[in-house]
């Protein structure tokens, strides 16, 4: 726990996060050496980020139904770690949040992964994510549908936000395909087995 402890200091002592740290802001990610699920998403909303606790939204309430876990076990962080491409919110763009730094994960995530031996799945959330993590198939929806494609490591999931519900509406499969494996491999992963 003391690298973990060392990297977070190094995080926030970054010149690039200067700004971050003028607001007040910590950086905002879970790693804990026992973690046996990663999620990776974008990067936290303000929400998130004023409040110190990762996915503190509406979008992290419809994960953790997704996940099929409880508020306790999605906060445990031996059960779930939580690596966003960046860990400060990026601020307001004109059509939504903006994109988390290019160099901020390939920094970061590298170091703190180093240090969670146990992480036996990854889900991996939404395209900026899924770009970095899975290249591959070209768009989210193809790599959503062909989940199976990386298992059993890795699990490409949709953002969960409520505003993606017409991609939802579009793609019923997710509910009917994707979710029941989903909380099948969760499952499989906070229990220890293959």
């Amino acid at each position: 726990m003391k690298e973990l402890d060392r990297i977070r200091r190094e995080i926030a002592a970054h010149p690039s996060n200067a700004w971050a740290v003028e607001a007040g802001y910590e950086p905002l990610y879970v790693a804990h050496p026992d973690a046996r699920c990663l999620i990776i998403g974008q990067a936290p909303g303000i929400r998130a980020q004023q409040s110190g606790i990762p996915w503190n939204d509406a979008s992290g309430q419809r994960l953790i139904g997704w996940l099929s876990v409880d508020e306790a076990t999605f906060r445990d962080p031996a059960a779930f770690a939580i690596l966003p491409m960046d860990f400060y919110y990026p601020g307001k763009g004109t059509t939504g949040d903006l994109p988390p730094r290019a160099d901020f994960a390939p920094t970061w995530h590298p170091r703190l992964l180093e240090l969670m031996p146990q992480i036996s799945l990854t889900l991996v959330v939404g395209d900026y994510a899924q770009r970095h993590y899975l290249g591959g198939k070209s768009s989210l929806t193809e790599r959503v549908r062909g989940f199976r494609d990386y298992l059993p490591d890795r699990f490409p999931l949709v953002h969960p936000s409520p505003l993606n519900f017409r991609w939802q509406a579009r793609n019923p499969w997710f509910v009917t395909d994707v979710l029941p494996e989903l909380r099948i491999r969760v499952a499989e992963a906070l229990s220890g087995r293959p």
